[in-house]
């Protein structure tokens, strides 16, 4: 086998259907999906979680000026204890950014097959259709600094599946909130 070549396999081409005939198969029917954007639920927690940051950094320099002044604070030693205590405030950090924006949904797609809460990181929980979901008010947050309108945290579950909380924007779970 000095000179391996490709050999080309011919495979049978699929049935045709004509053009007239009605015997193919159909489409599939779409559903009408309303898609609701959760635009008050991310501003509070977005803003919660700048007001976090922003207390941790004033934490973390508050600390920062302590050990410099203190007495041995720009030994080697003391200077390799502030990399160590920099790095924890950076994973501190990163854990309350993650905490305070998972439960704010980007948005809620509501059809009659099913629910679909499209999570911040992209992630789509499927809830069945809207007459076997229950969603309950936990607690109303009314319009301020930390957003512009209401803003609801609901619980959501159904048979057979552990319930999940949610930072809505008040009126996004309406045909189905539940009242508290």
């Amino acid at each position: 086998m000095e000179n391996p070549r490709a050999v080309r396999i011919p495979r049978s081409a699929p049935p045709r259907v004509a053009s007239g005939s009605r015997e193919g198969p159909s489409p599939p029917e779409r559903t009408p999906v309303d898609r609701r954007r959760n635009r008050s639920g991310t501003q509070r927690a977005v803003r919660l979680t700048v007001l976090y940051l922003v207390a941790l950094l004033a934490l973390y320099l508050a600390f920062v000026a302590y050990g410099r002044s203190a007495p041995g604070g720009s030994s080697t030693g003391a200077q390799q204890e502030m990399l160590l205590f920099a790095g924890f405030a950076v994973f501190l950090g990163a854990f309350g950014v993650v905490f305070s924006l998972t439960p704010a949904p980007r948005a809620i797609e509501v059809s009659s097959r099913h629910l679909v809460v499209v999570g911040r990181w992209g992630h789509r929980t499927v809830w069945p259709p809207i007459g076997e979901t229950t969603v309950r008010v936990v607690r109303r947050y009314s319009a301020g600094v930390l957003s512009s309108s209401a803003v609801e945290s609901v619980e959501v579950w159904s048979t057979g599946r552990r319930p999940r909380s949610y930072l809505v924007e008040e009126g996004l779970f309406s045909p189905l909130a539940a009242t508290p």
